[in-house]
């Protein structure tokens, strides 16, 4: 059943960052009005800033989709960063559009709340069964934060439905490819073609190149989010988001440099952290809505590189 009659203004936070720009651009768009403002125009660690852009532009349902993110090193460098501004822009966010009788948000989490070294997959009801992976726990806290302030909210305000999506890892368009900063397939992506560039045969990957990840096409979680829009009503309060598979990172190695034609070799630095050893998200309730993945990862990773190529002006 599509109940998104009564939703015809959306308004999505980080809407400059890959989530942001491909939900503004997907095809299904044009059926809404799209608020996407800068952070000129609303600065999301300025509660009152925050207030001020919700009583004046009163969206029907708010996409929360703005985070600091960053890949394994920006996690361990920078700790409070991602924990106090991911905790104070879901607090700030949610307590005004409370205050302005906003009813309906989307809030999107990350795979990175679950425990580490749980059984797999990881089921919505494991979050806060165990401790966190130490990696990654400053930003996790702060999502976790977020999504127990929108379920503390629909238990004190029966009339409001404040609802959290976990997305395992996303890439795609408009990601992030620096090393320092960036997430491990894009990064990847970079890796091999500068490999390819410099006419070298080695590429080092972190760890023994075991560990497993799921990840998902961006454009892929951007028809959820818009299902999860019309069919909102039916929408679980937390429910998770990804492809029902994942693969090993020497895996996903291999795969980047069969699309780039490059045959070097990889060595393993053993001295480097790896994260959790495996974080694939049970996609049962997803399926129960009656949404799935569509995009394969092949086609997805080919259309990344193809991205990649022309923004940055290389050809292959």
């Amino acid at each position: 059943m599509n109940d998104n009659n009564h939703i015809n203004k959306i308004l999505i936070t980080g809407g400059s960052g890959m989530v942001g720009r491909n939900f503004c651009e997907y095809h299904k768009s044009k059926k809404y009005s799209i608020l996407n403002p800068k952070r000129t125009e609303m600065n999301l660690l300025n509660f009152q800033e925050v207030e001020n852009y919700l009583l004046k532009n009163k969206p029907d349902i708010i996409i929360h989709a703005a985070a600091r993110v960053g890949g394994i090193q920006a996690n361990i460098k920078n700790p409070v960063l991602f924990l106090s501004d991911n905790a104070d822009m879901g607090r700030n966010l949610l307590l005004s559009a409370k205050n302005q009788n906003i009813k309906k948000i989307i809030n999107l989490s990350s795979s990175c709340v679950y425990p580490k070294n749980m059984e797999i997959p990881l089921e919505e009801e494991f979050i806060l069964s165990g401790p966190l992976e130490p990696t990654n726990e400053a930003y996790a806290i702060g999502k976790i934060f977020t999504q127990k302030l929108c379920s503390y909210i629909n238990k004190e305000y029966s009339d409001f439905s404040y609802k959290t999506l976990i997305p395992c890892n996303l890439f795609g368009k408009y990601d992030n490819f620096d090393l320092e900063t960036g997430h491990l397939l894009p990064n990847i992506i970079n890796k091999i073609h500068n490999a390819k560039l410099n006419k070298e045969n080695r590429v080092t990957i972190w760890g023994d190149g075991s560990v497993k990840r799921e990840f998902m096409y961006v454009n892929d979680l951007i028809d959820c989010i818009y299902y999860s829009i019309e069919n909102f009503s039916q929408m679980p309060e937390i429910m998770n988001v990804g492809v029902g598979k994942d693969y090993s990172v020497l895996d996903y190695y291999n795969i980047i440099a069969k699309s780039f034609e490059w045959d070097g070799s990889f060595e393993f630095d053993l001295t480097k952290p790896v994260g959790q050893r495996q974080k694939l998200v049970s996609v049962k309730k997803l399926n129960n809505f009656g949404w799935e993945s569509k995009i394969s990862l092949q086609n997805a990773i080919d259309e990344t590189i193809k991205y990649y190529l022309e923004s940055y002006k290389y050809d292959l």
